[in-house]
């Protein structure tokens, strides 16, 4: 036996924002709310329908003004949440596709390509300003330790570096 689901009101309903009268328009509202999202949204929805009438009707609770049609309003709160849901799915559906597959073989040849192409240009760097640079880049030292590790001044790390990282931009430009 089909139950009858409640249709939308158009008089405003007063005092919905107390305990008492959210409770009764929850019990109005909550079948007809579910079922609208359902032939909405169609199949497949089922089982997010309960759980969207429900953050809806909490996030009306928390409204701090009065509202006087709380019905309009939950329907808009709740298709919103609705659509919400959907997106997220769609996106994890994407990137669950993108794990199945694996990287494409464009992806790994760019990688690797991209790869060759800055260890060229580090080998590339004069060797006094390379050892200041990859101590610097690649084992995260600071001016100070370099400094006292190759016997220079800080201004000398500063300036073997600047011309270091000057010369990756000219040849990554090049």
């Amino acid at each position: 036996m089909e139950q009858k689901v409640p249709q939308a009101a158009t008089q405003p309903e007063a005092a919905w924002n107390d305990a008492p009268g959210l409770d009764l328009l929850y019990r109005r509202h909550a079948k007809w709310l579910a079922a609208a999202l359902r032939r909405r949204f169609g199949r497949g929805f089922e089982a997010e329908a309960d759980d969207i009438v429900q953050e809806a009707y909490a996030r009306l609770a928390a409204q701090a003004s009065v509202v006087h049609r709380p019905q309009a309003l939950l329907m808009r709160m709740a298709s919103n949440l609705a659509r919400d849901v959907l997106r997220r799915r769609a996106v994890r559906g994407r990137h669950a596709d993108d794990l199945l597959r694996g990287p494409s073989p464009a992806s790994i040849m760019a990688g690797a390509l991209d790869d060759l192409v800055v260890k060229e240009t580090i080998l590339s760097i004069p060797e006094p300003y390379r050892d200041v640079f990859v101590l610097s880049r690649f084992d995260g030292l600071t001016y100070e330790e370099i400094a006292a590790r190759c016997g220079l001044s800080v201004k000398s790390v500063e300036w073997r570096l600047s011309k270091a990282v000057s010369h990756c931009l000219k040849r990554i430009q090049d």
